[in-house]
């Protein structure tokens, strides 16, 4: 079968051109023939239902369908994301589309009504916040707006007028004070003048022409800025630095003085003066009944230097209010030099303002007779019968016990509601007046609990402090009953307030009653009670805090805490019979407390009641049977007696029944303190197979061979106490120093070294191996290792001490010091090395303020007083040196190199602080 070609093959039967796509068939007359009518609707209608037949579609309708968009439909369908006319039918749009359409419309407005409260809430919401956030300035003045609806006329005409603000004006002002300014021409500058144009015929030998450096200067002026700023850190201020050098600042006192010379007047300019002056004037122009712009433009005259002036204007203030309190005031004030003028104001101010207790109180002032005081404050109660002020002059200027009497009972008649009036009408009423008068106060006011205390004082005054109690417990009744009850608080206070007052029996009664008000019963109140406790001794009030402790002590009877600080407020007041009663009830109550029984018995021995001090030691040991601590006492107090053989008893039976390392120790201790040393070896031996890792054993070993001159058997039981307790930093300084002290430098250094392995970043051990480099004579190694020690340990005063005094120069010292200061705020021994740097420059003073800096620094630290004694040996007198061992001998020291030494020596062992400090101030260098 022979293909025909597509372009040779003859149209469809009523084909027309476009149909398909809606086109309709037409003809011209450049066609072959005569233009032909185009296909009829009938006709059109039967293609197009054919057409969807060949299709499998629904006949449309070429009239009524719906127009494509003329585009390529080819190229709209290759766009995935292009969904236009996707669900673009040919269908014709019937009724039940709509239909359909208006069902959706009604649920879709069905459903945005039902969401619409909350999305409006939510919209409204959000507009509340942003408005909130970024207000309108119309809504920022909104109230103030509002407000201008009560301004009234004379307001409005008493609004000052504006000043010229503008920027020519200032402009105008500053050129107008630049040229009022002069200046001093020097006489450098005549003198430079005058001699320009000249020229030298000569060489002057002079070396102050500045071509030389007078290097002398320059290091007086280092020293003394660097002593200016070790003063700054001696008394913990900062300095200042400028380009010049440093100064420090005080501004409390600098900001105090500026304060008291603009108060005078001296430094306020002109300029200020006259600026205010047009201001305060305008300010009573435009309102001439302003009574306070009078006052401020009389006192800126006054100010001025304008007496005269400011009068008038005061009296002008008179005249045009005088219905203005401060006015008059002011005026009696200012007229004070003419006591007559000032005695017609004050007249004339009252006859204006008859109510005014202030402008009574300045006319009374006036008066210099008391009689003549009393007329005028008589003519002031006429007027004014309720003040309580005008009551308090007239009975004040009363000389008279029984009128005051009279005074105070029309008083309080006429104010029955004034506390103050009924608490001195009571004061100045003997015991059986006043008692009536209580009652008939407590009935004007119940609410007052000044009353019932004011009860208690006079029970206390007459000699019946036991009522004080049934006092305030009806107080508390009525208290509670009317309302008005103080908190715990407000109560403890008054009773401080009373103790103060020499009324102690009050203050108890106070605390006795409402200490526990409004507490939970529950383990806080004890903490709160202790806290009071402290808080009141601070304050010195005792009887107080001796009440809250005794309360504290009824309620929590198994407390130890309480019981201490029971026994310490009794100490602090060295009430030693009270003291021991407390200690006896504490140890009573609290059985098994340690400290309780230490305590007791260190109390009792320093009382000299040797006896009663073994009986409690006994007791003591009953109740704790085995307690280390309480045979160390025992043992300590046997020592003090010279009883050595009864000591060691002790010893042998806390060894026994509780065997301890620390025991062992004090045997040890004692045997070497009373030179016997073959025991104290034997003991220590003994120790050692218990307790071989105890580094104080092997430490003591070495030492008793070493005082037995067994140099070899010494190094022998340090080097195995290294071994054993590589930790012990101690252990290997002493190795290291026999080792030197026999010869042997590079051992000491190996073990040192070796030391330092085992404890990295240990400052006694860092120190000693600088020492031991600066012994041989080897500085370059010390000031290596001392960089190196300074770079691990910062923080260690004593190797800042140790650089500063033996490896910088004796002009670095100082910028040492600071440096070391900057780097250890509170370092007693950097203080002392300060103290000595002074001290070698011969500036005392400053010596004595470090020495005595390091002593309240760390009290504890014994080279500081040691140092100090040694200072005062040379430039102190021997009241000053009493004084230092006294306190020393309070604060009792533990620590420091050369005073351990001394302090554990054993044949320093009966000797007490006094004694050691002038023994220990002669090994210093």
């Amino acid at each position: 079968m022979i293909k025909r070609d597509f372009l040779s093959m003859p149209a469809p039967e009523n084909y027309v051109a476009g149909l398909g796509r809606g086109a309709t068939g037409f003809t011209t007359r450049s066609d072959l023939g005569p233009a032909r009518e185009g296909p009829s609707e009938e006709v059109m209608k039967e293609a197009l239902a054919k057409r969807a037949a060949q299709l499998g579609q629904a006949a449309p309708t070429a009239y009524g369908a719906v127009e494509r968009k003329e585009e390529d439909d080819e190229e709209r369908f290759q766009d995935p994301d292009n969904e236009v006319g996707l669900f673009v039918s040919g269908m014709n749009y019937d009724k039940e589309d709509d239909e359909a359409d208006q069902i959706y419309q009604d649920i879709d407005e069905k459903m945005d009504k039902r969401r619409r409260a909350r999305r409006e809430a939510r919209e409204q919401k959000e507009r509340d916040e942003y408005e909130r956030n970024n207000p309108k300035i119309q809504l920022q003045f909104a109230d103030l707006k509002r407000s201008l609806s009560n301004v009234s006329e004379d307001e409005w005409a008493a609004i000052p007028e504006v000043g010229d603000m503008t920027g020519k004006a200032k402009r105008a002002r500053e050129a107008r004070i630049s040229n009022l300014r002069s200046y001093a021409v020097p006489d450098s500058v005549m003198a430079a003048a005058a001699k320009q144009g000249e020229l030298a015929t000569s060489i002057s030998s002079d070396a102050a022409d500045g071509t030389m450096t007078n290097f002398a200067s320059i290091g007086a002026a280092q020293q003394s800025a660097l002593q200016v700023r070790l003063d700054s850190a001696a008394a913990g201020t900062e300095t200042e630095s400028s380009a010049s050098g440093t100064a420090t600042v005080d501004p409390r006192g600098y900001m105090t003085a500026l304060d008291k010379a603009e108060a005078a007047g001296y430094n306020l300019p002109l300029e200020d003066i006259k600026r205010s002056r047009v201001l305060l004037e305008s300010a009573v122009k435009t309102n001439v009944h302003n009574g306070p712009g009078y006052v401020a433009l009389c006192r800126l005259e006054e100010v001025a230097g304008k007496l005269h002036t400011a009068k008038r204007v005061i009296q002008k203030g008179c005249e045009m209010a005088p219905r203005s309190i401060v006015v008059w005031d002011e005026a009696i004030r200012i007229n004070r030099d003419n006591l007559h003028n000032a005695k017609v104001i004050a007249a004339a101010g009252i006859q204006q303002n008859p109510k005014s207790i202030k402008l009574w109180v300045s006319a009374i002032d006036l008066e210099k007779r008391k009689d003549d005081r009393k007329k005028v404050t008589r003519q002031a109660l006429d007027h004014n019968p309720q003040s309580v002020e005008l009551w308090k002059t007239l009975i004040s200027d009363t000389d008279d016990l029984k009128t005051a009497r009279m005074l105070f009972a029309k008083a309080v008649d006429t104010v029955p509601l004034s506390e103050e009036l009924w608490l001195g009408y009571i004061r100045c009423s003997d015991f059986e007046d006043a008692q009536k008068i209580l009652n008939a106060a407590r009935k004007a006011i119940p609410t007052s609990s000044a009353f019932w205390i004011q009860g208690c004082r006079l029970s206390e005054e007459v000699g019946q402090p036991e009522l004080c109690i049934k006092v305030m417990v009806r107080a508390v009744k009525n208290l509670v009953k009317e309302s008005a009850m103080l908190s715990r608080e407000e109560w403890l206070t008054q009773a401080s307030v009373c103790e103060k007052e020499g009324h102690s029996a009050t203050a108890r009664a106070i605390v006795a009653t409402t200490v526990d008000w409004g507490l939970e019963e529950d383990d806080t109140r004890c903490e709160t009670w202790l806290s009071d406790a402290k808080k009141y001794l601070e304050q010195d009030c005792f009887e107080t805090a001796r009440a809250i402790l005794e309360h504290a002590r009824k309620v929590f009877t198994h407390s130890v805490t309480v019981w201490k600080d029971s026994a310490e407020l009794e100490k602090k007041q060295q009430r030693t019979d009270a003291l021991l009663s407390m200690l006896e009830q504490a140890v009573t109550s609290c059985p098994t407390s340690e400290p309780l029984w230490l305590m007791y018995a260190s109390e009792t021995w320093a009382a000299g009641k040797m006896n009663e001090t073994r009986k409690i030691l006994m007791n003591s040991l009953e109740a704790l049977p085995g307690n280390e601590s309480l045979y160390t006492r025992a043992v300590e107090i046997e020592i003090d007696a010279n009883e050595y053989d009864k000591a060691r008893v002790f010893l042998q039976v806390a060894r026994r029944t509780a065997p301890t390392d620390r025991l062992l120790m004090r045997s040890v201790v004692l045997e070497r303190q009373l030179g016997q040393l073959e025991s104290a070896l034997d003991l220590v031996n003994d120790g050692l197979q218990s307790w071989p890792g105890y580094w104080k054993l092997h430490a003591l070993k070495g030492q008793l061979y070493e005082s037995m001159s067994k140099l070899k058997e010494g190094q022998e039981a340090f080097s195995v106490g290294t071994r054993a307790c590589p930790k012990a930093p101690v252990l290997y300084i002493l190795l290291a120093r026999l080792q030197e002290r026999m010869g042997a430098v590079v051992k000491a250094r190996s073990t040192l070294e070796r030391g330092r392995q085992h404890n990295p970043n240990n400052p006694q051990l860092l120190l000693e191996g600088v020492r031991l480099e600066r012994r041989v004579n080897d500085v370059p190694a010390a000031t290596k290792l001392m960089a190196i020690a300074l770079k691990e340990c910062p923080l260690s005063g004593a190797l800042w001490a140790e650089r500063i005094m033996h490896l910088e120069s004796r002009t670095q010292r100082k910028p040492r010091a600071l440096e070391a200061v900057k780097t250890i705020e509170n370092s007693p021994e950097i203080f002392v090395t300060i103290a000595r740097v002074f001290w070698a420059e011969r500036r005392l003073e400053k010596a004595a303020s470090w020495f005595t800096r390091a002593c309240n620094t760390d009290a504890d630290y014994g080279d500081a007083w040691v140092w100090y004694y040694k200072y005062l040996e040379q430039h102190g007198t021997e009241e000053k040196r009493q004084d230092l061992l006294n306190k020393a001998v309070a604060a009792d020291p533990h620590h420091g190199e050369t005073w351990q030494h001394v302090r554990k020596d054993p044949k320093n062992f009966r000797k007490g602080i006094a004694e050691m400090i002038p023994l220990a101030a002669n090994l210093l260098e």
